[in-house]
């Protein structure tokens, strides 16, 4: 703060008061317009002032006939007085006074006011020292957590190179396991294509993925190429869980790094900022404290938090390393025995396949059959009612004509009596008709969807026929013989 220069300023300013006017009267009595000696006696007037004369308005006599008799004084403005001149004399110096007092007082408000402005600029100078002091002391903070990420994630993506390396390892190893691995994951591939319904657990699948409950027991014994799989599918899964794990880490300690490389960026450019600086401006609601801000508390527990996190999953990274190679061995495999049972469940199934699908396509032409009379039955239902419309269209304008008889001619007579029946039946007939043909209609519903869901299951074992037979038995013709 440049405080002396504008405590000149205000020196300047403020040091010469308004002058007051003083008087040009030199002797000690007070002037003629302040109260004088003798003010405070009662005031003898020198002359009375009539109530008639040459300063009077108005009237003086009061006649017989306004109901008054007798002289009344004349009142007006010349005549009565509020004040006299010591009253005006005491005014005077009151307003004098008053005016002296409001000076003072303005002097008085000015001395503090300078008072005020030099006492706040020190205090301004101190508080601004105090928090570049606070500022120097967080970007330190700040900058010791950012090398210690720095250090943290440079070892992080060296075993994430190391890791991606056993990565492709096991990689290599399921890309060179033995034909039959790959003929049974290619068939399983291809089954898992079964559309709907067929796409179920059966036997031939079950054998393709059957497990055993350890690899150990088979080392003098025949190994299944599901565990190898198995075992090496796990390690892949564990490989690239624990690569996921790393990757999160590091970014989440990259993301922390860049943020406290942005706060340390705006803590040291705000050291450097001063009263005279070309960048300061106003800033509205700059003194508001945001809801997602945390507290040093926190900030140090998240820091710690990330940092332990990331140490613990680069931990875990060089322990399964560590168990990697125990986990690369040879295993004897005799898979013969199990291609046979293969195809033996998938003979027996296809021929189970085939047996369905007949008897699918012979029950489709029994409901295309017995579609095609219900549709039959629906055209003559509905010719039937058309046969009907037209007896009650007679009966109902045979009606309608015996009502144009006049007078006793329009008579309830038994033909009307009958033509009345005859439309109630027909009416009933015809709500029967229309029931039957709704149940029809209902029935060839019916029918459409099972034949559709006939025919849909037909494709799908068509398409399981497909994959089982025709390229499932030619790829497991593929196999190894024993030699």
């Amino acid at each position: 703060m440049n405080t002396m220069d504008d405590s000149a300023k205000l020196d300047e300013t403020y040091d010469t008061p308004c002058p007051r006017v003083e008087s040009t009267k030199t002797s000690d009595e007070p002037p003629l317009y302040f109260p004088q000696s003798g003010d405070d006696l009662p005031a003898q007037p020198k002359e009375q002032m009539d109530p008639i004369g040459p300063w009077a308005t108005g009237r003086v006599t009061f006649t017989p006939q306004d109901g008054l008799t007798g002289i009344r004084p004349v009142v007006d403005r010349y005549s009565i007085t509020s004040f006299g001149a010591p009253q005006w004399r005491s005014h005077n110096q009151k307003f004098f006074m008053q005016s002296n007092e409001k000076i003072q007082e303005a002097q008085l408000a000015v001395g503090s006011a300078k008072r005020c402005v030099e006492r706040s600029y020190m205090e301004t100078d101190r508080t601004q020292l105090e928090s570049t002091d606070h500022l120097k002391k967080r970007a330190g903070e700040v900058y010791r957590w950012k090398i210690e990420l720095e250090h943290l994630i440079l070892d992080i993506t060296k075993e994430i190179e190391l890791l991606e390396t056993e990565y492709r390892r096991v990689k290599h190893s399921l890309s060179v396991l033995t034909v039959p691995e790959a003929i049974a994951g290619e068939f399983l591939q291809l089954r898992s294509k079964r559309l709907e319904s067929d796409l179920i657990r059966d036997e031939v699948e079950e054998e393709l993925t059957k497990v055993n409950i350890s690899l150990y027991q088979y080392l003098n014994e025949i190994a299944l190429c599901s565990e190898i799989r198995d075992l090496f599918g796990r390690t892949r899964e564990q490989i690239e869980m624990q690569i996921t794990e790393l990757k999160a880490a590091k970014v989440r300690m990259e993301v922390d790094w860049t943020d406290k490389t942005d706060a340390y960026a705006i803590d040291s450019e705000c050291i450097k900022l001063k009263n005279d600086s070309s960048t300061i401006v106003w800033k509205l609601g700059a003194t508001r404290f945001p809801a997602e801000q945390s507290t040093p508390s926190s900030y140090e527990h998240y820091t710690r938090e990330s940092l332990t996190d990331a140490e613990a999953a680069k931990q875990r990274s060089m322990n399964l390393r560590s168990t990697l190679n125990s986990i690369y061995k040879n295993s004897i495999k005799d898979l013969r025995d199990q291609a046979t049972r293969v195809d033996l469940v998938l003979g027996q199934k296809i021929k189970l396949t085939e047996d369905i699908h007949l008897q699918l396509e012979k029950e489709l032409l029994r409901c295309l059959h017995e579609l095609a009379n219900t549709e039959k039955s629906i055209q003559e239902l509905r010719h039937s009612t058309r046969g009907l419309d037209c007896a009650m269209k007679v009966a109902q304008t045979r009606l309608a004509n015996r009502l144009q008889r006049r007078n006793v001619e329009s008579c309830r007579d038994i033909p009307q009596f009958a033509l009345v029946e005859e439309v109630k039946l027909l009416n009933e007939r015809t709500s029967a008709v229309l029931a039957e043909l709704k149940r029809a209609e209902e029935t060839q519903a019916g029918l459409v969807k099972a034949r559709g869901d006939l025919e849909r299951e037909i494709v799908v074992k068509r398409k399981t026929l497909y994959i089982d037979k025709q390229r499932g038995q030619l790829l497991r013709s593929f196999y190894p013989s024993t030699i």
